[in-house]
C-alpha cells in the first residue's frame, strides 16, 4: 500500500513541475516594462502636441522595451521630422530614437 502512494506522489510531483516553472517566469516584469514604454510613449506624444505643428500630429510613435523609440508617419520638412526626433530625444527615459518619417510636402 505505502508503494501505491509513493507512487501517486511521484505521479503528482511530475505533473505539478510544469507549474512551479511557469511560476517562475512571472508576468510582473513584463508588465513593468509595458507600463514603462507606454509612459514614454504618452510623453513623446504629449510633447510633440505641445509643439502645434500640423505636421507633427501626423508622426506615430513607439517604444520597445530598452527605451528606444521609433518614429514614423510624415512630415511637411525635414525641418519638421528633426524637430520630432529632438523632441523625443529630450523626453525623459528615451535611449535612442530611430527616425522613420517620410518627408511629404502637404498639397
Amino acid at each position: 500500500m505505502n508503494m501505491k502512494h509513493a507512487a501517486s506522489f511521484v505521479v503528482a510531483a511530475a505533473l505539478l513541475l510544469p507549474m512551479a516553472g511557469h511560476g517562475a517566469d512571472s508576468p510582473v516584469a513584463s508588465t513593468k516594462t509595458f507600463v514603462k514604454d507606454s509612459v514614454i510613449t504618452t510623453k513623446v506624444k504629449a510633447k510633440l502636441a505641445e509643439e502645434k505643428l500640423s505636421s507633427l500630429v501626423k508622426i506615430s510613435v513607439d517604444t520597445d522595451d530598452k527605451g528606444m523609440v521609433n518614429l514614423g508617419g510624415t512630415a511637411a520638412s525635414k525641418a519638421a521630422a528633426d524637430k520630432a526626433v529632438a523632441i523625443a530625444r529630450a523626453v525623459e527615459g528615451v535611449k535612442s530614437v530611430e527616425n522613420h518619417i517620410a518627408i511629404k510636402a502637404d498639397k
